[in-house]
């Protein structure tokens, strides 16, 4: 399970520090597992846009506490693998829980297919972690200015249609509260009742109590038609887990 540390640096900064900031111009939450790549795209953002401020994570639990302690961040910059959840499940969660938040996908998945599900899932843009410095600068740039950005070559058609089916389970998880998001992205990795009683450190009642609610938003008769639903969402169906019912 991934760490819930949220780091904070600023872009004048050769290290991060716990003193107080100085007046900045924007704020960036960067979310991703793989701590030298957050710091490329630090300093690829930074770069063109001097005197921000950069929060960081590495997990879904992590952008969580990012965003409660920063609820006024500008952008968010978004990796689809992270720990906690599978695909495009945290961007959808997120149109939810934070409908007004700009969110920028940073992925090496970066074909047609994934970049246009991105957009129909509430992102604002989609940037490829091939890209360099210079391209991720000018996608920043474009984001701020309420542009929506995608990488090089890509088409949208307007005549392509999302799955409406896929469509339905994103509005569905972003009903989902954060601790429900949390409990069935342990759901679907195949964890029990008590394991995730004892990962959150809540009471199994209380983890039964978040099932009954994750059931009835996703219109699920049990955990495991729940989470072939989320399969929908997912870009590997290898990331899905489910358990045999009553296996807890």
């Amino acid at each position: 399970m991934g760490s819930a540390a949220v780091t904070s640096c600023w872009s004048k900064a050769t290290r991060c520090e716990s003193v107080s900031r100085p007046q900045v111009n924007y704020e960036f939450l960067i979310v991703d597992d793989h701590p030298l790549y957050r710091a490329a795209l630090r300093l690829a953002v930074a770069a063109v846009c001097p005197e921000s401020a950069f929060l960081e994570a590495d997990s879904v639990a992590g952008l969580f506490g990012a965003l409660e302690l920063h609820p006024r961040a500008d952008l968010l910059l978004l990796d689809l693998n992270l720990p906690g959840a599978c695909g495009f499940s945290a961007l959808a969660h997120l149109r939810g829980l934070r409908p007004e938040l700009p969110v920028i996908v940073v992925s090496a998945m970066d074909d047609v297919r994934v970049v246009r599900q991105a957009l129909a899932f509430g992102a604002q843009g989609f940037l490829s972690k091939s890209a360099d410095a210079a391209t991720i600068g000018q996608g920043i740039q474009a984001a701020l200015r309420g542009e929506t950005v995608i990488p090089a070559g890509v088409t949208l058609n307007p005549q392509t249609e999302t799955d409406a089916a896929a469509l339905d389970v994103a509005q569905r998880m972003a009903q989902l509260t954060p601790q429900q998001f949390r409990v069935f992205g342990m759901l679907c990795a195949g964890r029990l009742n008590k394991q995730i009683a004892y990962e959150l450190q809540i009471t199994e009642k209380t983890v039964k109590a978040h099932m009954t609610a994750i059931l009835r938003k996703f219109g699920a008769a049990n955990r495991t038609q729940a989470v072939l639903l989320a399969a929908r969402l997912v870009l590997d169906p290898s990331e899905l887990r489910p358990l045999p019912e009553g296996a807890d």
